[in-house]
């Protein structure tokens, strides 16, 4: 799939190969066109060469679960609520707890 937006993001990666921005936009236009080799690839360079990048885990992480890798997912939500709290990123930890419950089971209501 090669649509202009996918282009564009190409060709800002060519010119900062290391902008974590145009990573993480490349990975979820990746994962929106279902290309989940693409947008593996792009996620896990941003958790490894970008790991303050918070956003990443959340989105590596469902991602994980969309391909049956529930136990990556979960451990993704951890490594990331972790480094929301180091940020100070209350918001991101919130999201990330939220996801992290619903995939290990521990989302239930009271009656």
């Amino acid at each position: 799939m090669q649509n202009t937006r996918l282009a564009k993001l190409l060709n800002f990666l060519e010119s900062d190969p290391n902008d974590p921005f145009v990573l993480y936009a490349l990975a979820t236009e990746y994962n929106v066109a279902n290309d989940h080799e693409q947008a593996f690839q792009y996620y896990l360079k941003l958790v490894s060469e970008h790991p303050d990048y918070v956003g990443t885990y959340y989105h590596l992480g469902k991602l994980y679960e969309k391909t049956g890798k529930t136990d990556l997912a979960i451990e993704t939500y951890q490594k990331g609520m972790l480094r929301a709290r180091e940020k100070r990123d209350m918001h991101a930890f919130s999201e990330l707890q939220g996801a992290y419950n619903s995939a290990a089971g521990l989302d239930y209501e009271d009656d």
